[in-house]
């Protein structure tokens, strides 16, 4: 008896439909930097002229256990977005500018319509962040993953003049650190935050009143895209080090940037802590530092700068959107010290 690759559990029709599906969000992200369409076996990009001696900056990541609640809520129209915003947060620390991604879905049985949505919600993460959608992947793999389950990853490479890579060399002791506001959790620690909400749909799409929210709408909010705020800032402002706080925190992620003998001191009480940070650490019973060794806690963004920069960075700053504080300086010593 014959057995088909479709008797085996993958149906190539479906990955047709799929990708017919999400060729219009695709094509929303092109920039003049495109060249082909999109179906061939690799993606074609004409590096940007106006970039004199260019320095590719490439980074790649995924969305980790929060996809969890975009499969129990049926929501995947967001999730691709912080896909596109944990890879150009990362190489915008750099100084670089974004030019295109690639995503790779897989899941076990193929939905052409899910598929769709979870790359509309990449091409939006590209658009914010003047990214271009190149190509892809989208793997059916049966039985290895469970029914409805799939995983969401990505690649951004971007460029920058190599006179203007931003790698933290020249901070010292004496520099002011200034935190870009987040929208909420973004996408890291969720692992713990799995634990502390569960995954429950009637209790997660329930008004929660120490949350003053339904649950699932502050753990699904998408992660914030910095890109276009920290470019206009660099052109304005001597920006010495950048930090994108994801996994690890402020303890781990901040002392990326420094040199040898700077460390930090951070003032956890120069901002009002978002609400979902204080619950969450409520209901952990975990410290102050165990908490600022896991989520972004309501800072998405660092930027150092010198003393005399702060007033034009805040400025600069507010007029691209963001809402930022000065949450520290830089110190001789290691590690980051929290106030």
């Amino acid at each position: 008896m014959a057995i088909s690759y479709k008797d085996s559990g993958v149906d190539v029709e479906r990955g047709y439909q799929a990708v017919k599906l999400m060729r219009e969000h695709v094509k929303s992200t092109y920039t003049a930097g495109v060249l082909g369409d999109i179906g061939s076996f690799g993606g074609f990009f004409q590096m940007p002229k106006d970039i004199r001696r260019p320095v590719l900056v490439a980074g790649t990541d995924g969305v980790g256990t929060k996809l969890k609640y975009a499969i129990i809520a049926d929501k995947h129209d967001t999730i691709g977005i912080d896909a596109v915003a944990m890879c150009v947060n990362d190489i915008v620390c750099q100084g670089a500018r974004p030019l295109f991604f690639l995503d790779y879905f897989a899941t076990g049985a193929l939905s052409p319509e899910k598929v769709a949505t979870v790359v509309s919600g990449v091409a939006e993460g590209c658009r914010q962040s003047g990214a271009a959608l190149i190509g892809g992947e989208t793997a059916e793999m049966p039985g290895f993953y469970p029914d409805g389950d799939y995983d969401i990853a990505g690649f951004a490479v971007g460029a920058v003049d190599r006179k203007k890579v931003i790698n933290g060399s020249k901070i010292k002791k004496g520099d002011v650190l200034i935190g870009l506001k987040s929208s909420g959790i973004h996408s890291n620690g969720y692992s713990l935050v799995r634990k502390l909400f569960g995954e429950d749909w009637e209790t997660l799409n329930k008004y929660d009143e120490e949350l003053d929210a339904k649950p699932i709408n502050v753990l699904l909010t998408p992660t914030k895209i910095y890109v276009n705020s920290i470019l206009e800032l660099i052109k304005k402002v001597k920006v010495k080090g950048i930090a994108h706080i994801t996994g690890g925190g402020f303890i781990e992620n901040i002392p990326r940037i420094f040199p040898e003998g700077i460390g930090c001191e951070i003032d956890t009480s120069s901002y009002e802590l978002p609400r979902v940070f204080k619950v969450m650490q409520n209901r952990a019973q975990i410290t102050k530092e165990q908490m600022y060794n896991t989520f972004n806690m309501g800072i998405g963004m660092v930027v150092c700068v010198d003393k005399r920069d702060v007033k034009a960075t805040v400025r600069q700053l507010e007029l691209t959107g963001e809402s930022c504080v000065v949450i520290g300086k830089t110190v001789r010593g290691k590690g980051v010290i929290l106030k």
